[in-house]
């Protein structure tokens, strides 16, 4: 199958979350099933630069908001990013530093509605138009609300592709005034509740749900609870219309890339049964030496990802105080986001030195050697669409500690004695979203570190899980033939 993939972000270019790792690698696990797949993305500053040498292959003039943008379709081959990589350059809307979405103060680029419009434009053009005479695309698989007006812009062509949308976070849909659709000169029969109007303005990542042919989110249960109030964000009644095109395929991880046996940045490498004990003993020992905490006995916890009330960092800054008092147990943790959670955690860390260290922004190397190094993994989200950091723990054998919910819920088996039994268990689970339920997960999980047989059973359990992408990179291929062959 011949597939163009568009997102927002791929890593190794330009990543703010797993967004950014699951672009990288799904289409990766799908060229080594024998497709073809090519991706698109914004010619962000960052990634012009980063991207080697480019061809420019196509030009179009592209309306935006109150003015045409000369756009210029760039073509480069990069290992990893799909067969092919193409570059949406245009310097008024992508030719920035920093973040691709947000400014440094952590507000919205003011102008994201045509950014991200003329960016589906010019994805959708690329789709009908090939550059290459040899391939054209029979899907077009988009990503996140930031392509959500690729497939409605498909849908006005009569050779249109078939069209596949992910959600990978329901809760950023891409929300914008009516007077943004103005401007946009975005057809006025979109402006319906049948169609993108969503309460009032308009909503990108609806428009991605509505004229998609099949929608997928990241885990099983994940669509499941997106159809429910708690989790619909108030698309819950158009989730739940949709039926069977709604489905969930549980993200793997790159197995190149985050596999303790070969990764560059470990002090030392581990299977699931060879070196594991000694080598992440090493690992411990370099991680602390890196984030200057005293290298002792004391159990070692790792937290990364966004300081946001969907992670839990609030329930982790509450809990850690009392954790301190009634262990020995050190903390490190790496992120970023809402300032009043990056404060609080520095001033904590400055209150507890020997404690707990604190990294704002991020760090691929430490984000590593947290994996490898510590003892167990903090995740309690309040909801979790996947998450991939609790599959990179099992692998890496530290078990994650995690909130009931979403993809956590579908990767982490509780240590209780039944699951000790038959085996099961690799995690640690708490099910009520609060700082003491959080407390007391951890605090099991610390007993259960201080028993040697158990605990290595625990983490040979979670390193010998299948988190690869093959399986559902064949899920994913089941759900293109529906809709490519005739």
């Amino acid at each position: 199958m011949k597939i163009l993939y568009a997102a927002s972000e791929a890593y190794p270019l330009i990543k703010t979350g797993g967004l950014g790792d699951v672009v990288y690698s799904l289409p990766r696990a799908l060229n080594r099933l024998g497709d073809s797949v090519r991706l698109v993305l914004p010619g962000y500053g960052q990634v012009l630069d980063e991207a080697g040498p480019l061809d420019v292959v196509a030009e179009w003039d592209i309306p935006g908001a109150g003015t045409v943008h000369h756009v210029r379709i760039l073509q480069t081959q990069l290992e990893g990013l799909g067969e092919r990589l193409y570059l949406v350059e245009v310097p008024a809307l992508f030719g920035r530093p920093g973040n691709p979405y947000v400014q440094e103060n952590g507000i919205d680029w003011p102008d994201n509605a045509e950014r991200f419009t003329v960016f589906s434009r010019a994805v959708a053009m690329l789709a009908l138009q090939s550059p290459d005479p040899d391939w054209q695309a029979e899907l077009v698989h988009c990503h996140d609300w930031q392509t959500g007006l690729v497939a409605a812009f498909l849908s006005q062509s009569p050779q249109s592709p078939a069209t596949v949308f992910t959600i990978h976070n329901l809760s950023y849909d891409g929300y914008f005034s009516h007077q943004d659709f103005t401007r946009l000169h975005l057809p006025a029969a979109w402006w319906s509740p049948d169609y993108i109007e969503f309460y009032g303005g308009f909503s990108m990542l609806k428009a991605g749900l509505v004229f998609s042919d099949r929608v997928t989110t990241v885990s099983p249960s994940y669509a499941k609870e997106i159809c429910t109030p708690e989790f619909g964000y108030r698309f819950d009644g158009l989730l739940m219309f949709m039926g069977d095109k709604l489905t969930g395929i549980l993200n793997g991880i790159d197995l190149d890339t985050w596999n303790p046996a070969s990764d560059r940045y470990l002090a030392a490498h581990y299977g699931a049964i060879r070196n594991r004990i000694k080598s992440k003993r090493i690992n411990k020992t370099d991680l602390l030496q890196t984030v200057g905490l005293p290298d002792n006995d004391a159990p070692l916890l790792g937290f990364i990802g966004r300081l946001v009330h969907q992670k839990g960092i609030d329930l982790v800054a509450t809990m850690l105080p009392e954790l301190f008092e009634q262990s020995t147990a050190q903390v490190v943790i790496l992120g970023s986001g809402d300032k009043l959670f990056e404060s609080s955690l520095l001033a904590l860390a400055k209150q507890h030195p020997e404690r707990l260290h604190v990294f704002i922004g991020y760090s691929e190397s430490l984000a590593h050697k947290i994996e490898a190094g510590c003892d167990l993994f903090l995740m309690p989200s309040r909801f979790e669409p996947c998450g991939l950091n609790q599959m990179y723990s099992l692998h890496y054998g530290t078990p994650p500690i995690v909130n009931d919910t979403g993809g956590l819920a579908d990767t982490v088996v509780d240590t209780t004695p039944t699951t000790l039994k038959n085996r099961t268990a690799n995690g640690f689970v708490f099910r009520e979203t609060s700082a003491d339920a959080l407390l007391d997960c951890t605090l099991r999980a610390l007993d259960c570190l201080a028993h040697p047989r158990a605990w290595h059973q625990v983490c040979r359990t979670g390193m010998q899980q299948a988190l690869g992408w093959e399986a559902s990179a064949r899920h994913y291929q089941q759900l293109y033939q529906l809709e490519i062959s005739p």
